[in-house]
């Protein structure tokens, strides 16, 4: 379900978003791909982070095993 709403634009962006409505249907469209791809981003950024946090505690831990993996390797 779509809901109206209402917000202010710069002159300028909206001179660029009209250009580009050429592969839209209307300026809505235009608007609503570009939130879509800012949200996906944001939320792909708060997992990244959210996953640096979890490596970043347990990197010692992961470093002291991946060293002793590395002493098994034969040298060639």
């Amino acid at each position: 379900m779509k809901v109206k709403t209402s917000i202010t634009l710069s002159e300028d962006l909206l001179r660029s978003i009209d250009e580009l409505t050429k592969d839209f249907k209307n300026r809505s469209d235009v608007i609503e791909q570009a939130l879509k791809e800012f949200v996906h981003k944001k939320l792909k950024e708060i997992r990244d982070e959210k996953d640096r946090q979890i490596l970043n505690k347990k990197a010692r831990q992961l470093n002291e095993e991946a060293s002793d993996v590395l002493g098994y390797q034969a040298d060639w």
